[in-house]
């Protein structure tokens, strides 16, 4: 049987194996391909999946994760001046190792009125805002009648 050129680019995108060793073992397996794919794997030839970069499928997941990060901000604005712009990446960063000044800092702006939103880079919102606005609305009446119970006294 004859291999031709599209079985070994299947076999060697489906294995990640070179020109040579794809061409061997399709002609060990008669051309076929499911069985070419179980000798490799017996001979142990077979390699991690890597993208057109050269990154495993790994690298790649993180990179795409870390670009849909990238492309919603985070934006922490009062009377309709934006106090804060940036992406959700560094947000997470920030949260992650300053904790406690982070949160401390999201009560503040939320006691002060402070809008907190979460936009794509298309503009438009995301739909935790709705959330965040119920948040925000409790504690603004609780720091109001905080307020006016310390103003009675």
């Amino acid at each position: 049987m004859e291999i031709t050129l599209e079985q070994i680019d299947l076999l060697r995108k489906r294995a990640s194996v070179s020109y040579k060793e794809a061409k061997e073992a399709l002609e060990k397996c008669g051309g076929n391909i499911v069985e070419a794919l179980a000798y490799l794997e017996e001979e142990n030839k077979l390699k991690p999946e890597k993208d057109c970069c050269g990154q495993s499928s790994f690298f790649q997941k993180t990179k795409n994760i870390i670009g849909k990060l990238n492309r919603i901000s985070f934006t922490i604005s009062h009377d309709e001046k934006t106090i804060l712009n940036i992406p959700l990446t560094i947000t997470l960063i920030l949260a992650i190792f300053a904790l406690p000044l982070s949160v401390a800092m999201l009560l503040l702006a939320m006691f002060k009125g402070c809008k907190i939103r979460f936009h794509k880079s298309n503009g438009e919102e995301c739909s935790i805002n709705k959330n965040i606005e119920n948040i925000s609305s409790t504690v603004n009446n609780l720091s109001s009648k905080v307020a006016q119970e310390i103003n009675k006294v």
